[in-house]
């Protein structure tokens, strides 16, 4: 194991780099002065190398000393992230939500009220992104992700397969040219989602049509925008049929052709399994569970 300067030498050096003054320093601290000062040179000691210069009752740092700084703050904002997860009860503070925009806005944000009702005493914060979030360097506490539902260090629970859908407005099916069969498809323009670009070729290979473009058409951030792109009538996007039903519902997309198609991908809740007993999180987790299973069936084809 690395040999590793005491924690209280570490502590000093940072707040007096941070004012470039040890009784400012030696004040936030709630020590003297002289135990900064001292704190300090048994740190240049350790490490070889020379920290900050002083000049009538100035300090400055060394271009060591800058590097130094720049390295250890984000450690210990590291460490003091981690102290205080570690040190929640769990029972209180926010629930922080990190959710895929294609899962959040169509399906859980219209069910959310629900669970501040049975609640009230949880705060919840929704973070709609993309990114995989990093449970050891961020606040979130749950996530909903897409995939296989194997990730190291993780409690997964899966939610509910994804079944792959076409769908454009009712104006652009019925043409011309009509969208009667998956073939049509090659006079249409397909909508995609970066993220999700390998979605077209499964769905066109599960359909057993060739000849098209996977990958041509235009391309949008998220399937929200994509499927607002069709609601438009600027072409065919793809989607999970259950995140679609409120676009079906209201008549602005059209589900095209017959049975959805089912991936291999699915959606899954997932935490830290340190997390598994923080009330905050069992809370979520079981109401989530029972909403994914009282959740009516998709529509049929329209």
């Amino acid at each position: 194991m690395r040999r590793l300067p005491p924690l209280n030498a570490i502590r000093m050096f940072e707040a007096a780099a941070r004012h470039l003054n040890f009784n400012r320093a030696a004040g936030e601290l709630h020590v003297t002065p002289s135990a900064v000062s001292h704190q300090i040179r048994l740190l240049e000691k350790f490490l070889g190398v020379k920290l900050f210069l002083r000049q009538n009752r100035q300090v400055a740092l060394t271009p060591q000393g800058e590097n130094y700084l720049a390295a250890i703050h984000e450690a210990l904002e590291r460490i003091g992230a981690a102290t205080e997860r570690a040190t929640a009860t769990g029972a209180t503070g926010p629930l922080t939500l990190s959710v895929a925009p294609a899962f959040a806005s169509p399906w859980l944000v219209p069910r959310l009220a629900g669970f501040q009702l049975a609640h009230p005493d949880i705060e919840v914060r929704l973070i709609s992104s993309l990114d995989l979030v990093d449970f050891t360097q961020s606040d979130v506490d749950v996530a909903v992700r897409y995939g296989l539902g194997h990730w190291l260090g993780l409690r997964s629970h899966r939610l509910f397969s994804e079944e792959l859908v076409s769908l454009c407005s009712p104006g652009l099916r019925k043409g011309p040219p009509v969208l009667r069969r998956p073939a049509d498809l090659r006079s249409a323009t397909l909508l995609h989602v970066l993220s999700r670009m390998g979605q077209w070729r499964t769905w066109l290979a599960l359909a057993g049509v060739k000849g098209i473009e996977a990958e041509q058409g235009p391309k949008f951030h998220t399937t929200p925008l994509a499927l607002e792109a069709a609601v438009a009538g600027q072409g065919v996007a793809i989607a999970d049929r259950r995140l679609v039903t409120p676009y079906i519902e209201s008549g602005r997309l059209v589900v095209l052709f017959d049975a959805p198609l089912p991936s291999e991908s699915a959606y899954y809740l997932v935490y830290p399994e340190e997390r598994a007993g923080n009330p905050r999180v069992a809370a979520f987790r079981k109401w989530l569970l029972s909403e994914v299973a009282s959740a009516p069936s998709p529509l049929p084809s329209l």
